[in-house]
């Protein structure tokens, strides 16, 4: 066998035949290597339908790199060579292709970044590692943005990367005035709405062997695998963002916040697990999205709030990952310790809220954002749960949870763990605000008008409990100390009642 010039290593998250490793390779002298490995579906207990995904994906754009020429080594979990590792793998194909040097796109989440970094010393062959250019902010232009600023908020950067992409600009300034429409983005959803499903795909012959070898060696990891509707392929995940944009986008602004039973999708456009893994772009798809605004096809709320998700809020949280790396995810402000009870694996929990968000994470892999911010992530804010637990359980429950994005929306966004490095106010609320946006409240077993009691809403006590036990870290925050006030303003009977109601429900945990 002829020896390999560049052994090129590719993720399972760098589904993009314009990766940089690939961008500067010959395929009649370089050779790509893909990997299924078990340290990846294990290292959190991923959900069955998110290792499906990505397994089948993966094995995809293998043939879709074939049928581009390139020679690729694909090594399948079951594979009796498989030595569940990076660097395991790697050995193995060093052993049998002897590579001039091994070229790789730097990983997205840090250990896998670290593992990458012995590579050169372990092997004593050249390891270049390539910049992912599929993001638009660097780790490097996003420190050189945040230095020396007393706040790292997104909005002051959302509108730098307008500037820069051009997106929804008119010459300097923003299109329609203001640079943020989210004060319209806030509308409570009714039933009786039509609400256009997110495009759906069988399984092909690929799929369901990766399904089979799913059942088999996971089937005892939390979720269901099928039904299996998932797009694996690049030419599917493009037909579904076009099949949201049509149908969907122009509602999505106003009810992008809601939540109803029965409904897990509404109007979102549930391709993060494919812009996540590479198989979208994100420049691409806003510039779909801009393009459906100017044509008069989405109104500007919709299109604006949908593009500030992408190249704001997504870019962002990575800049801050890569910031803070490492030691941010074990970020405790509050000193929260409580385990993560067990009804976010089972659903089985009185409260219809928690039960309907768990129930479709279980089915779907899939929670918009505002069941995990305002519903699983504020009951467990409340609740005092130990962050990183949290932290864990959304990186394994989630199809597109990979630690990059995730990390910070938790740690940072949820539970406020940070500090507020990255929020400007702990995301905390009693149930009246899951009643304002939901239909949850009226089938549930709690009321969502008592404060205190057995029959009351949970979220009601542990709101107030919170805010008790933290008003030394929290009253001087602006958005939080009229909160601080108001409970002052009660009675010390009802402040004792608060705590009791709060004591009695966290000991059922």
């Amino acid at each position: 066998m002829a020896r390999v010039r560049n052994l090129i290593f590719v993720l399972g998250d760098q589904l993009t035949p314009a990766l940089s490793s690939l961008a500067g390779a010959d395929p009649g002298q370089d050779r790509v290597l893909m990997a299924e490995l078990h340290d990846e579906a294990t290292y959190v207990r991923h959900h069955q339908k998110k290792i499906a995904f990505i397994f089948s994906a993966m094995r995809h754009f293998a043939e879709e790199l074939r049928t581009a020429g390139w020679t690729v080594d694909y090594v399948k979990l079951g594979a009796p060579d498989n030595p569940a590792s990076f660097t395991g793998q790697l050995a193995l194909s060093i052993a049998e292709h002897e590579p001039e040097r091994i070229v790789v796109t730097e990983a997205a989440e840090w250990r896998v970044a670290r593992e990458i970094d012995t590579w050169q010393a372990r092997f004593s062959i050249p390891v270049d590692i390539l910049p992912d250019d599929r993001f638009l902010c660097s780790p490097t232009a996003f420190k050189t943005w945040a230095a020396g600023r007393k706040s790292l908020r997104m909005e002051y950067f959302y509108r730098d990367m307008r500037r820069q992409t051009g997106l929804l600009m008119d010459g300097d300034q923003p299109v329609g005035g203001k640079w943020n429409f989210d004060s319209e983005n806030r509308k409570s959803a009714s039933i009786d709405l039509f609400m256009p499903q997110p495009k759906t795909f069988p399984p092909d012959a690929i799929t369901k062997d990766v399904l089979a070898l799913i059942a088999a060696r996971f089937g005892n990891h939390f979720g269901d695998l099928a039904p299996f509707h998932f797009a694996v392929a690049r030419a599917d995940a493009e037909e579904a963002f076009a099949a949201f944009v049509d149908q969907s986008l122009p509602h999505f602004g106003d009810y992008q916040d809601a939540m109803l039973t029965g409904q897990p999708f509404l109007y979102h456009s549930v391709i993060a697990q494919y812009l996540n893994c590479g198989l979208l772009d994100p420049l691409r798809i806003c510039r779909q999205v801009e393009a459906a605004y100017r044509a008069g096809k989405a109104p500007l709320n919709a299109a604006e709030g949908y593009i500030r998700q992408i190249i704001g809020w997504r870019e962002y949280v990575r800049g801050i990952y890569w910031l803070k790396m490492p030691g941010y995810e074990r970020s405790n402000f509050f000193g929260h310790s409580r385990a993560l009870p067990a009804f976010y694996w089972t659903a089985e929990t009185g409260m219809a809220c928690v039960k309907a968000a768990v129930t479709q994470t279980r089915q779907h892999a899939y929670a918009h954002h505002i069941q995990r911010l305002m519903v699983t992530g504020n009951f467990a804010m409340l609740a005092g749960i130990d962050p990183h637990a949290l932290h864990e359980w959304y990186l394994s429950v989630y199809a597109d949870a990979y630690e990059w994005v995730e990390l910070p929306n938790t740690v940072g966004m949820s539970q406020f763990a940070d500090g507020g490095l990255l929020a400007s106010k702990p995301y905390a609320a009693s149930g009246a605000y899951i009643n304002r946006m939901s239909n949850y409240c009226g089938a549930c077993r709690y009321d969502v008008k008592q404060r205190t009691g057995p029959q009351a809403c949970p979220f009601n006590a542990l709101y107030w409990d919170f805010i008790a036990r933290n008003r030394d870290k929290i009253g001087g925050n602006p958005r939080m100390a009229q909160m601080v006030r108001t409970y002052d303003k009660f009675a010390p009977a009802e402040q004792q009642r608060i705590g009791d109601s709060a004591a009695r429900f966290l000991a059922t945990l």
